[in-house]
């Protein structure tokens, strides 16, 4: 059994098959990728993402998204300009750095869907916890580095997946809507592939640079 990778268009194969949840890694680009059959449509994303108690003046919250917003501090001027894309419905991302004087504006398809947002350039893009729930990451990569000036920055977070992580037991997995599960590998194939110049990885903290 085998699906074609929706980020490299290699063949993936089986990777995980318990009590009818299949998963399958990609053979090129090591990314794991849910049985397309289980991905949720667009009314249950959104609902799944209303049950995250999330709130944008929740100190726990903003230490999680810490490593992006400290990057940014550190290597931007407030008047760069910041697209918090993927924002969610507590764009915490952007309060942070609102509430420091950054020109940072949220995007989210399902919560703040300002297509003209998508008509501009940045300096930086954060989409913390985002690209796990990419359908098409193929085109998502593809717009998020049109939107990127030359030489700036796209902040990612989300949970790399290694050999030596306990798949069946692993809970990063088990949200419904996370249908794209990222490998260090996976990391290097979109460097390369969409000309990013570099990347760097700490943690869940993942930066290209353009």
């Amino acid at each position: 059994m085998s699906i074609s990778c929706p980020l490299c268009r290699h063949q993936a194969a089986l990777f995980y098959d318990f009590k009818q949840r299949l998963y399958y890694q990609c053979g090129f680009c090591s990314a794991i990728i849910k049985d397309p059959s289980a991905w949720p449509d667009r009314e249950t994303e959104k609902s799944r993402y209303l049950e995250h108690l999330n709130q944008v003046d929740d100190t726990r919250f903003h230490h999680f998204v810490s490593p992006i917003t400290d990057w940014v501090k550190q290597h931007f001027s407030a008047d760069a300009r910041g697209l918090d894309f993927g924002a969610g419905h507590a764009p915490v991302i952007s309060h942070v750095l609102q509430q420091a004087g950054y020109n940072i504006k949220p995007y989210d398809p399902l919560f703040f869907d300002k297509p003209e947002l998508l008509q501009q350039t940045y300096d930086y893009i954060c989409s913390c916890e985002v690209i796990e729930h990419f359908h098409k990451p193929a085109d998502s990569f593809a717009l998020l580095r049109s939107l990127l000036n030359p030489g700036c920055s796209l902040l990612c977070m989300t949970e790399l997946y290694h050999q030596g992580i306990d798949f069946h037991a692993w809970n990063y997995k088990n949200d419904p809507t996370h249908v794209f599960i990222y490998h260090r590998n996976t990391i290097s194939y979109i460097a390369d592939d969409y000309g990013f110049s570099s990347f760097s990885i700490g943690g869940r903290f993942i930066q290209f640079s353009a």
